[in-house]
């Protein structure tokens, strides 16, 4: 990628995820619910090619010994998506989470919000038939670039729509009340506790990371929308229905 990628606000991107979303539906006269169909919006609404294979091999670059750095790639000129195979869901069920993120990533964030940065380009590829090298490599080590962010967002706000979410939450808690993960020290808030799950060994209190309480919590709307937990994680947060903390503002220490 040399071309610089342009700020987007959070607002435009998930303004043109609920589009995408939008045109899908009315062109195939369906109802979207979770599960997203994403392959179905990638590969019969965007028409876009999906390929399984070692994306580290296929780009000449040193594979880690143990999770893949490429976990896709998008050949804009092509229409091409390249997943890395470990990935694949028929091979690796345990992985489809991560498999229809990457997705999202790939045939939603980049194709909609970038493709547009690469058209003189393709021009130019067809003109001198120049083979194509990919438009974005997507790497876990290079998730903070703005072009990366930006597309990981907009597979949340896809694989995961605002009204979509809230109707979930809704349904499982009908008080409508969030979230937080129950503070160290007892305060008085407004919110339901999460509780922390708490075991004694040799008289030392052991406490489960943060994070992995959280994502239990989460796992039956990460299964229902068929994401991984941290996905879910996240965009529950992101939504602010799930809170790692009391807000500052509403702390108040209970009465002793």
């Amino acid at each position: 990628m040399s071309r610089p990628v342009p700020y987007l606000s959070e607002q435009a991107i998930e303004r043109d995820a609920e589009a995408l979303l939008h045109e899908y539906a009315s062109t195939r006269g369906v109802t979207v619910k979770p599960p997203i169909p994403i392959e179905n919006i990638v590969e019969k609404h965007l028409k876009l090619r999906i390929e399984f294979d070692d994306t580290h091999k296929l780009l000449g670059v040193p594979r880690p010994a143990f999770d893949p750095d490429i976990l896709g790639a998008i050949f804009f000129p092509d229409r091409r998506i390249v997943i890395d195979e470990s990935l694949d869901p028929e091979e690796n069920p345990a992985k489809e989470g991560r498999y229809r993120f990457t997705l999202g990533h790939e045939g939603g964030g980049h194709w909609r919000l970038h493709r547009h940065l690469f058209a003189k380009d393709e021009a130019q590829t067809a003109m001198f038939g120049v083979l194509a090298a990919p438009s974005f490599v997507c790497r876990s080590s290079n998730a903070k670039k703005r072009e990366e962010w930006q597309a990981d967002f907009y597979s949340s706000c896809l694989l995961m729509p605002r009204k979509l979410v809230f109707a979930a939450w809704d349904a499982v808690f009908p008080d409508r009340k969030q979230r937080v993960l129950q503070p160290r020290t007892p305060l008085r808030h407004p919110f339901v506790e999460i509780p922390r799950a708490i075991c004694s060994i040799d008289l030392l209190e052991v406490s489960e990371k943060d994070n992995n309480i959280l994502d239990e919590f989460v796992r039956p709307f990460a299964d229902r929308f068929l994401v991984s937990p941290i996905a879910m994680r996240i965009r529950l947060e992101k939504l602010g229905l799930l809170l790692r903390q009391v807000p500052t503002q509403l702390s108040l220490h209970a009465e002793a």
